[in-house]
């Protein structure tokens, strides 16, 4: 029961009131606590607007940089969107409200790098425009920003020197593939742990500073010397600093020549050069006379072709011993093959392949081989293993070979899709798209079906012993098919792992000797490549050639995975962890310990697996994201 009663004397008392904030004596200690407080909050409030214009500021230099640097994709920098959530490829820091990093790679900017641009982002971290048309000097506030740890401006066309002032905190500087020039100053930055220079235009002795970082760092600059390359002589220490172009002539004042010495050399390399041709003439005059069936060649195409024909050694008596494998159906003869017109389709490590066209249209690809050390006993044997092997889906088939004592022929059907490396590295144009994720999976699951089985077929001794990209083949339907199988036992092999070193396993540039495993190891290089977009090592007339296995892994070591990945496969943001999924497949392949390596089989379960969860996973549509590597 409730007491009315006593609610009724409750009430009547009177209503103490009280203040919710008391304002003590100026003495007291609530006032100095209330007086700080508010103090600490005038401040918060104050750094606001400072935050805010720091970012303001970032935004204008941005927008500043974008607006005097052409470029060839379209950006979404606008300044009624919001710059931390919505602008391609910058990164901000939250709590400190700054941008932090910038990524544009393959964006195609081109031109000069603009100061006072990027170089007032006071808090920026990481920049990468690799993959760009930039050129002129770098400026100078830009290496310099003391927050910048990683810098990415390789394949590029910068030219000039090296600022000298860097980033203390700078950790990964990459400068490749541009066209620096001049010598190298001394580099004090105590946490750098990642240069790269190669193939610039530098010149004179690699600086002290520098001699703790991989030959490789310095590739490609061929006046350059010193530890970790050759030794600096005299001569190469007083190369001038200045990289002549092609119309310019520097002398260094040893070498300074008369003009009696100057005419004598050039009379006598006059008379040297006449009587070769005079030579060559009588040489020509004598085959006039012989039995050997010319084939005349056609430039087809605009294609380039050498004055040279494949058929100069076919003996006459032998003329029409082409010998076809089992089961081809193609009827011409030798005869016919040399009376066809042809275009030179590329010299190889093995020898130069020709496109031929018959008189009914049949198109046929001649590889014309060079340096055969075998005997024709040898390599009729070797020939049988090549056709019983080849039959696969995944194997290019030798339809025929020709074998004499000055000529030695193989006939295969011309894939009209080409090579691999010719649609990685070849002239981009609307005619053929850069290769997407989905294409280059197929190829490299069938690429690795095909050499597991060449390996499963002959045992441990049924190697394939040339793997390279220029040997795999695009079928119809966008697979990996394997050429140029089974004919390193018949070639002259340390001339032909000079040519190719990039795709080699170590084990075999030291030894010789291809396997199995080291076949594996050139796998994993068409993989890196496939993934990375760049061409191994030494391969003739890429200048931009990169040690694949070293760069992925000192790239993945940083910690920086996702610069590792062709700029044309980051477009498609569901693609990124297959990817990842693939490296790592790779860089199992090219393990440095053979035994370490896994085995084909072995590898196509590997490839399945991704392939299997791109298509349960994947989206249907996939559309261009926001995914920018550094």
């Amino acid at each position: 029961m409730i007491p009315v009663a006593a609610d009724r004397d409750q009430a009547s008392e009177p209503v103490q009131t009280e203040r919710l904030i008391p304002f003590p004596s100026p003495n007291g200690m609530k006032f100095r606590a209330v007086i700080s407080t508010l103090l600490l909050l005038l401040f918060v409030i104050s750094m606001f607007p400072l935050l805010r214009a720091d970012l303001n500021s970032d935004r204008e230099a941005l927008l500043q940089f974008i607006s005097s640097v052409p470029h060839a994709r379209k950006l979404n920098w606008n300044s009624t969107l919001p710059i931390c959530s919505s602008w391609v490829g910058v990164t901000c820091d939250l709590s400190s409200n700054r941008v932090i990093s910038v990524r544009l790679p393959g964006l195609g900017l081109y031109g000069p790098l603009p100061v006072d641009t990027l170089g007032k982002l006071g808090a920026l971290r990481v920049l990468s425009l690799r993959s760009n048309y930039l050129s002129g000097d770098l400026p100078s506030d830009v290496p310099s920003i003391p927050s910048l740890r990683y810098l990415f401006l390789q394949h590029n066309n910068f030219s000039g020197t090296i600022p000298t002032s860097l980033s203390p905190n700078l950790r990964v500087l990459d400068l490749s593939s541009n066209s620096f020039a001049g010598g190298l100053p001394e580099i004090e930055v105590p946490r750098l742990k990642l240069l790269n220079l190669s193939y610039n235009n530098f010149t004179g002795s690699i600086p002290l500073s520098l001699r703790k970082f991989p030959n490789s760092s310095f590739l490609g600059n061929y006046l350059l010397c010193g530890e970790p390359l050759t030794e600096c002589s005299n001569e190469s220490q007083q190369v001038p600093v200045k990289v002549p172009h092609s119309s310019d002539t520097v002398i260094s004042p040893k070498n300074k020549l008369g003009t009696g010495t100057v005419v004598a050399l050039t009379a006598a390399g006059f008379a040297v050069i006449s009587l070769l041709g005079f030579m060559i003439y009588i040489c020509c005059i004598k085959k006039k006379g012989g039995k050997g069936v010319n084939l005349k060649l056609k430039a087809t195409n605009g294609g380039n072709v050498t004055s040279k024909d494949f058929g100069s050694g076919v003996q006459e008596p032998e003329k029409n011993k082409l010998f076809f494998f089992e089961g081809c159906s193609y009827n011409f003869d030798l005869e016919d093959l040399l009376r066809a017109s042809a275009e030179v389709l590329g010299k190889g490590s093995y020898g130069t392949a020709y496109k031929a066209i018959m008189d009914d249209g049949t198109t046929m690809v001649v590889k014309r081989l060079r340096e055969v050390v075998a005997g024709k006993r040898e390599f009729e044997q070797q020939m049988e293993l090549v056709g019983s092997v080849g039959r696969h889906p995944n194997v290019v088939p030798v339809r025929a070979y020709y074998y004499s004592k000055d000529e030695k022929l193989l006939v295969f059907e011309y894939m009209t899709e080409g090579s691999l490396f010719a649609n990685l590295h070849g002239a981009k144009n609307a005619a053929r798209a850069p290769l997407n994720w989905d294409t280059r999976l197929k190829v490299a699951l069938g690429t690795a079906k095909g050499i597991a089985h060449i390996h499963s077929e002959g045992g441990a001794r049924c190697l394939h012993g040339n793997i390279k990209s220029a040997n795999i083949f695009l079928t119809k339907s966008h697979e990996g098919s394997v050429s140029d199988f089974g004919l390193a036992p018949l070639m002259n092999f340390s001339a032909a792992i000079a040519r190719t070193i990039g795709y080699h396993s170590p084990e075999t540039i030291e030894t010789k000797k291809v396997t199995q495993k080291s076949d594996v190891y050139s796998f994993g290089v068409i993989l890196l490549e496939m993934l990375t977009g760049k061409v191994p090592l030494q391969h003739s007339g890429y200048g931009d050639a990169t040690d694949l296995p070293r760069w992925v892994r000192s790239v993945v070591r940083e910690e920086w995975t996702a610069e590792v990945f062709d700029v044309e496969l980051l477009r498609l943001q569901s693609c990124e962890e297959e990817m990842v999924q693939m490296l790592q497949i790779a860089l199992a392949c090219v393990s440095k310990v053979p035994d370490a390596r896994p085995n084909m089989e072995e590898v196509i379960k590997m490839i399945e697996d991704i392939k299997g969860s791109e298509t349960k996973d994947r989206p249907t549509s996939q559309t261009e994201s926001n995914i920018q590597t550094p």
